[in-house]
């Protein structure tokens, strides 16, 4: 008995064709016979033909993408035929736009909270100083230190308690509100 030689099974390709597949067949890689439906979907959209050329004239190494594009198109066409991967594009593009102008809306929000934090301690500060209260930077006489005490802001001390500033400055702000 001569040995018997098992046959290949054709690609998904050649089984649709109903053509023998050759192991020189292109599609065969891409197409395995157990996912029929992936090739329909190209082969529906751009034809045996153009596919089996796009493929033979592209490297090897360039085939996989080739194949996955081309199914991503003929599916997006599917689902719009108008549009394609097109429409997808457009929406995710909408999509980008929206979120960037969130986030430069949210940074402009941040900017505008950072400012309004160190206003505060701005003005926690330059009345705790007019005030007595923060440690005295200006024991010198009395002329060097109204000399100097504009030109050289006070700086706030780190054991300064948070909550005395937020008591002084609603003190203070209520001041300027009558």
């Amino acid at each position: 008995m001569s040995p018997v030689s098992k046959a290949e099974p054709a690609c998904a390709a050649c089984k649709i064709q109903k053509k023998k597949c050759s192991e020189k067949c292109v599609l065969a890689p891409y197409f395995p016979q157990n996912d029929p439906n992936k090739f329909l979907l190209v082969h529906g959209l751009f034809g045996h033909g153009h596919v089996v050329k796009l493929l033979q004239d592209l490297p090897e190494e360039q085939r996989g993408d080739a194949v996955n594009t081309l199914v991503y198109e003929a599916s997006a066409r599917v689902a719009d035929p108008v549009h394609g991967c097109v429409g997808v594009i457009n929406n995710l593009q909408k999509k980008l736009e929206e979120v960037q102008s969130q986030l430069a809306f949210t940074q402009a929000k941040l900017d505008n909270l950072n400012v309004q934090h160190c206003n505060m301690l701005n003005t926690l500060t330059y009345s705790g100083y007019h005030q007595g209260w923060v440690s005295d930077f200006y024991s010198a006489s009395p002329q060097e230190s109204r000399d100097t005490q504009y030109t050289n802001p006070p700086v706030m001390d780190d054991e300064v308690d948070s909550l005395e500033l937020w008591d002084t400055y609603t003190r203070t702000s209520s001041y300027y509100l009558i």
